[in-house]
Order: structure tokens, then C-alpha cells, then sequence
């Protein structure tokens, strides 16, 4: 039955320090029925009995999360606001806190769009594409531009934004439409450096979102899921404090914002004041401020884990 499975599992799980061992077993075991979580319980509440196959299955997919595998690598999804993105090895699974940093960028977008009726946004290091997805499909009227450097995250990414761009347009994503009449892409992703790419935007657009490397490279991150599996071009920002790499998105951010216009990076909890320091210090080539005060925002938890700031008159600065 699947309730001993699931007690089970939770067991096999805890044991193996997984943090959320309820939660995964259940994702597991739906997951290798091939139903969603609402079905499960169902089925567990009239103490359906587990195909041999799929208690096999499952079997196999606890023993591999007990090995730490991440549970998005196990069913292939990650869920980001209101999407499920695939994912797997190669691309940085999205995290939750994430989501803040997207509301950031989603509401700057959406005020800007009841505004002047568009918004152009740039999110740079994109990943897995969730960002940039996210403000492309919650805030009609945006056109969203992703940077993305690695080839395999590269590749996760525009799987993401081809499937979402075929539910746009009333798709089947799983269809394998004809390239001559595909889609068109609700996001425009750009392989290539986030700090030199877009040039053709530069200076238009109202939002900037990142969430760039930026762990020191001597900070190795506890979880085996992260330390094992998420790719270290995801996670390390370079240099002694981490923020090598965000500092060339901040000036990418610069060049790219409008007048006016709003950057906003994510960040780790210890690296706030270094973070509105490094903002505060990017300069024109005139050697004038860029942006206006940095302040530091807090994610669901509490914890300080994104800056942002607005462009100053690119005019008055002379840039």
C-alpha cells in the first residue's frame, strides 16, 4: 500500500539527512505513478495498492535522493512561482528565494507597463530561464530578453522557454511542432557573456534581474545537492569576496538600463553591505555614479539576499 511505502521512504530518507523526507517521498511516489500529489493522496486515503513496476521504480528513486541526488534531477521538474521548468544536470535548480527577486523585476515590469504600455527586461545569467519566464508569462506586455553563457544551461533554457512559448500560443509543447510553424518565443534568450551582450539594448531597458554566481570560491556549500550536482559556473562569483562576476553585471546593468530604470541582484545573506557597496561604486566613464542609493530587500525568510537600485539620468551623468 502506498502509505507503508511513503513511511517507508521517509524513513529511508531522514536517515540519510534529506530535509524535507515527507515531501520528497511523496513527489517520488507520484512521480513514479505518473500522477500528481492530489491523486496520490487520494489513493493513499483508499489504500490503493502500488503496481510491482512503480514500487519498483520508486524503490530506485528513494535510493538515489538517499544518495543526495537533487529531487529535481529524480523527476526532471522544478517548480518557479506559478511554472514547472525541467531541469537537470547542467543547469542551476531555482530556488524559492529566487521567486522574491523575480517579484521584484515582475512588479517594477508590470508598473512600467500600466505606464507606458511595455516593458523591456533583461535577465542576465538566466540559467534554467525561470526568471525571465516568469516576468515573460506574469506581466503581459513585457518583452523579456535572457543571457545565458553555458551551453548546457543554454540548452535547459530554451527547452524551457520553446515549451512555454508553445503553451502561449495554445500548443501541445510535447507535440514537436513544425519549425517553420513554431511558436514564437515569449522570451528572447541569447547565448552568450551577460556582461557584453545586448548591445543592441542598450540603454532601453526598464528592468535589469540577476541572479549570478556569486558564492567565494573557498565557501563550499554544505548541502551534497548543491556542492555535487548544481554546476560550479552557476555558483561561484570569483574573486576573494564572491562578486567578481556581479560586478561585471553591474556594469552590464549600467549600459543596459534607461533613465530611471531598476536593477535588482540576487545575492548570499552575508554579502549585503559588500553588494550595495559594490553598486554604489559602479561609475560612467566620466567617473560619475551610475546608480542612486542601493538598498538591501529580504526574501520570504527574512533574510537579506538581493540589492537593488534604480539607473540615475543617463543625461546628467553623460554615459
Amino acid at each position: 500500500m502506498s502509505a507503508q511505502l511513503l513511511k517507508w521512504a521517509h524513513e529511508e530518507l531522514a536517515e540519510a539527512g534529506v530535509g524535507s523526507p515527507q515531501a520528497d517521498a511523496e513527489a517520488l511516489l507520484a512521480y513514479a505513478l505518473g500522477v500528481d500529489r492530489a491523486e496520490l493522496v487520494r489513493l493513499t486515503v483508499l489504500g490503493r495498492e502500488v503496481p510491482d513496476d512503480a514500487a519498483a521504480a520508486f524503490a530506485r528513486l528513494v535510493a538515489r535522493r538517499a544518495a543526495r541526488e537533487p529531487l529535481q534531477h529524480l523527476t526532471g521538474v522544478a517548480p518557479f512561482r506559478h511554472l514547472e521548468l525541467a531541469v537537470g544536470p547542467g543547469v542551476f535548480v531555482p530556488r524559492p528565494e529566487t521567486e522574491e527577486v523575480a517579484q521584484v523585476a515582475i512588479d517594477e515590469a508590470a508598473k512600467v507597463v500600466g505606464e507606458r504600455g511595455g516593458a523591456v527586461v533583461v535577465d542576465l545569467c538566466t540559467g534554467s530561464g525561470a526568471i525571465a519566464l516568469a516576468v515573460a508569462t506574469e506581466v503581459p506586455g513585457s518583452r523579456v530578453h535572457a543571457v545565458e553563457l553555458d551551453k548546457d544551461a543554454h540548452a535547459w533554457a530554451a527547452r524551457n522557454v520553446d515549451a512555454l512559448s508553445a503553451v502561449a500560443a495554445g500548443l501541445d509543447p510535447a507535440a514537436g511542432a513544425d519549425p517553420e510553424s513554431a511558436p514564437e518565443r515569449i522570451v528572447r534568450l541569447v547565448k552568450g557573456d551577460a556582461r557584453t551582450a545586448l548591445y543592441g539594448v542598450d540603454g532601453t531597458a526598464d528592468v535589469v534581474v540577476s541572479n549570478p554566481p556569486y558564492v567565494p570560491s573557498d565557501a563550499v556549500p554544505v548541502d551534497p545537492e548543491v556542492a555535487e550536482h548544481d554546476p560550479a559556473v552557476a555558483l561561484y562569483g570569483l574573486g576573494p569576496d564572491g562578486l567578481e562576476v556581479p560586478r561585471g553585471i553591474t556594469d552590464a546593468a549600467a549600459r543596459l538600463l534607461r533613465s530611471g530604470g531598476l536593477y535588482v541582484m540576487e545575492h548570499a545573506e552575508v554579502q549585503a553591505e559588500a553588494a550595495r557597496a559594490m553598486v554604489a561604486a559602479a561609475r560612467d566613464p566620466e567617473g560619475r555614479p551610475v546608480f542612486g542609493e542601493p538598498e538591501t530587500r529580504k526574501d520570504l525568510t527574512g533574510r537579506p539576499r538581493m540589492v537593488v537600485a534604480r539607473r540615475l539620468d543617463r543625461l546628467a551623468s553623460g554615459s
